[in-house]
């Protein structure tokens, strides 16, 4: 039997072998080592744990529509309002996943296999960061580093913070932070806005290929941007797709029907001058900052003392329906653009040399143009500049190239060629228009617009706007006639020419108003066929019985701010009111002589839903129901037989107003309407006042100022000016019964005391006498 001998290893075989596992254990600890210095923040700053739990992003302010839609954002440069894992449809989340991290279920945060196939292949069959990493590099680490040594010490960070990051969240957390967090680009940022944006749509209610879109942006937003490389950016998302039917989230052929489906970016671009409801999201910037000024931060909120607009996520809980608010917008745009159409033809340098401006001479034009241009942000910004005077001015004559406002022109603007000082008086040309809708009984206001277009007109005349209120301010004169002197709608006073002699309330000459047509027909007419056709010389006769103290008593408790003179002119509308306070005053005689205060934000919110404020209505009983359900029915007269009949028509007028300037005529309204038109000297002011039972509004337009004007009535008349816009708003609105825009008759109180019945008969020994149609012992009073 033969020895089996041994072979002797050589010398060095255990030296080899003690330095291989010394290099070894060495590099497991030089990992580790690496891994722990990076936890204990040696290799750069790494956020404390409490951090962890509650990562600080900037969170735009959000405002929400009474109906739940997001009307706007208020952001300096993260427009982020986050939504919950559960509010992100299955099939972005598959996308994702099958996309970016295909273990990211069964991983902690470090993808073994796919690190260990980056190291072997270089990257150059994919890289290796898993979603949670991505995560914890948009959080806390930031862009990548081109410094080599910088990248790896990031890299190392990116694990550290991953494991944490599983450690402290679930699977579904981290994917709803991840694409809350993500910039998509064009203000953009997190899905929401994202949504939003490229398909106008809720996260949830994104499609199969939509969801692909997104997340093929995942991979370089700036690259794959879909409104500038739109090819590129559907191949990208044909790789998405491929992608989820490789992991079986959705079949071959859905793969392929999808990925034959064309682009369709539905692009809506968010920021503080576009969307929906522009002017109301500016005011609303000024109550909120007010509000904040007066509403410290708590402590318990940590960092600032003072709430952040633009950081701090809350969610405004507004009263504007964004239905409502389209509709108003919708019929501003239509009528404004016809009616500007038909002013550009009336005003052109053969009819009007001094277009737009109408009864001026060169020097007060002059005056204008001087008084815009010192006004003008050019103007500030090269003063503040240290320019001289001299220099300044010379730039307003120099022609440069710009953007300006086009009803013509898609986006309704166009590039040109003029000077600065030839914008101003071309800006200047274009007639504005105010509208506000309020609910009477809540005082909630459901649409506001402040003008044709926030961008380039930004001045905002709902609230800001005063002007005369013309015939509009009549009804106030009857109120306080019928609430003082008990008299009926179907009392008859004269047509004749009135004077009230000087001195008598505070007049410093006598006041003798003739008619808007200069005529007085010289018969009786009852309070209701005077006011429906704004009979200067039966207001007269009212405003001297009952004083001008008397009206200006009334309007201020109906809300109505200004300075107002007590003297009998008042009662054609001299005093100057804005939309905003009107809509408000007449909303009171629709809810039965309580006026309320017009509210606009019912709730704000932290971004945890713990509520900050909450409004508290604000109220007064300033007429008694029968008063002002007396009102109403005069007022309904104005649609039945006086200026705001054209509202009942259900045929087109053949007539060139009719065709040219009420846009969408005939109306053919059926159902009660109270109403006022108005109308101020020169046409400067057109104003329509509108109401049904649940829904007030007012309208006005004009030009910026009051000499640009339409020359005849017939254009520039409240019922050609402002109400068509009225007109085609509430055909929209009773068009979505959604709504729930009343269309039947205003609330009559019981027992009502005052006769609002003008088809009965009344017996000769109860009629007025002749000398004003008021009994003899009211002759002699002055309130």
């Amino acid at each position: 039997m033969s020895k089996v001998v041994k072979k002797k290893k050589p010398a060095g075989y255990f030296k080899y072998i003690k330095w291989f596992w010394i290099l070894v254990v060495s590099g497991i600890l030089l990992v580790a080592l690496i891994f722990l210095s990076a936890s204990w923040g040696l290799l750069g700053d790494m956020p404390e744990y409490e951090y962890l739990e509650n990562p600080q992003t900037n969170l735009a302010t959000e405002i929400i529509s009474s109906d739940g839609k997001t009307l706007g954002k208020f952001y300096l440069d993260d427009n982020r309002t986050p939504v919950p894992y559960d509010s992100l449809p299955q099939n972005l989340v598959d996308a994702l996943v099958a996309t970016e991290d295909a273990r990211f279920f069964d991983h902690s945060g470090i993808d073994a296999r796919g690190t260990l196939r980056a190291f072997v292949y270089l990257g150059k069959k994919g890289g290796a960061s898993t979603i949670t990493q991505q995560l914890a590099r948009q959080l806390f680490v930031g862009v990548r580093s081109k410094n080599k040594f910088e990248t790896i010490k990031q890299k190392v960070m990116e694990w550290v913070l991953a494991t944490r990051l599983e450690r402290q969240y679930t699977k579904q957390e981290i994917i709803a932070m991840y694409l809350n967090q993500y910039d998509f680009l064009n203000n953009a940022d997190g899905i929401r806005s994202a949504a939003k944006i490229y398909f106008g749509k809720e996260p949830q209610e994104l499609k199969v290929e939509e969801s692909a879109v997104l997340v093929g942006m995942l991979k370089n937003s700036s690259y794959f941007n879909p409104i500038r490389r739109e090819e590129l950016v559907a191949n990208r998302r044909n790789t998405v797709l491929g992608q989820m039917a490789k992991y079986g989230y959705i079949t071959e052929k859905e793969k392929d029907s999808l990925q034959a489906l064309k682009m369709d970016i539905n692009f809506n671009p968010e920021s503080h001058k576009e969307g929906l409801a522009t002017y109301f999201r500016m005011y609303l910037q000024g109550f909120m900052n007010d509000w904040i000024s007066k509403n410290p931060k708590p402590a318990l909120e940590g960092g600032r003392d003072k709430w952040n607009l633009y950081l701090d996520g809350l969610k405004i809980y507004t009263t504007i329906d964004s239905r409502m608010q389209a509709n108003a917008e919708d019929a501003v745009r239509k009528h404004m653009a016809n009616l500007q159409d038909e002013f550009f033809n009336q005003n052109t340098p053969d009819r009007n040399p001094t277009a737009p401006f109408l009864d001026l001479d060169k020097a007060q034009i002059n005056r204008i143009l001087e008084r815009a241009m010192k006004n003008s942000s050019r103007w500030r910004m090269m003063k503040a500049e240290g320019k001289s005077e001299e220099d300044i001015r010379a730039s307003f004559t120099k022609k440069t190239e710009m953007t300006v406002f086009d009803w013509n022109s898609d986006g309704r603007e166009r590039d040109t060629i003029m000077t600065p000082l030839d914008s101003i008086r071309y800006y200047k040309t274009f007639l504005r228009a105010a509208m506000m809708s309020m609910e009477p009984q809540t005082g909630h206001v459901k649409a506001w617009v402040g003008g044709i277009d926030y961008r380039h007109f930004q001045y905002d005349n709902v609230i800001q706007g005063m002007r005369q209120a013309g015939s509009t301010f009549k009804p106030f004169v009857y109120a306080a006639a019928i609430d003082q002197l008990r008299l009926s709608p179907c009392e008859t006073l004269p047509d004749t020419q009135y004077c009230i002699e000087a001195g008598k309330h505070g007049n410093m000459e006598a006041w003798c108003p003739d008619n808007s047509d200069g005529k007085f027909s010289g018969e009786d007419m009852t309070l209701k066929d005077a006011l429906a056709n704004s009979i200067n010389s039966v207001t007269a006769r009212l405003i001297d019985r009952v004083g001008p103290r008397s009206v200006v008593s009334i309007i201020k408790n109906l809300g109505l701010k200004g300075d107002i003179l007590e003297v009998p002119s008042i009662a054609l509308g001299t005093p100057e009111s804005n939309v905003y306070e009107m809509v408000g005053a007449y909303g009171a005689f629709a809810n039965q002589g309580v006026y309320v205060k017009p509210v606009m934000v019912t709730r704000i919110e932290d971004k945890n839903g713990t509520v900050l404020y909450e409004y508290v209505p604000e109220t007064k009983d300033v007429l008694s129901k029968d008063v002002a359900y007396a009102m109403v029915n005069l007022m309904e007269g104005v649609t039945h037989g006086g200026s705001g009949t054209r509202l009942r028509h259900s045929g087109a007028k053949n007539s060139t107003v009719y065709k040219k300037v009420i846009t969408g005529y005939p109306y053919g309204f059926t159902n009660p309407i109270a109403g006022k038109t108005g109308t101020t000297q020169n046409q400067s002011d057109g104003w329509f006042m509108g109401m049904v039972p649940n829904l007030v509004t007012g309208v006005w337009v004009g030009g910026e100022e009051r000499s640009i004007h339409f020359k005849s009535i017939a254009y520039g008349q409240g019922a050609s000016m402002a109400l068509p816009i009225w007109g085609l708003y509430m055909k929209k609105n009773y068009e979505n019964k959604d709504l729930g825009i009343s269309d039947g008759a205003f609330e009559k109180p019981e027992n009502m005391s005052i006769n609002v019945d003008c088809t009965k008969v009344v017996d000769d020994s109860e009629k007025n006498d002749d000398d004003g149609g008021l009994d003899d012992d009211l002759d002699d009073l002055d309130f």
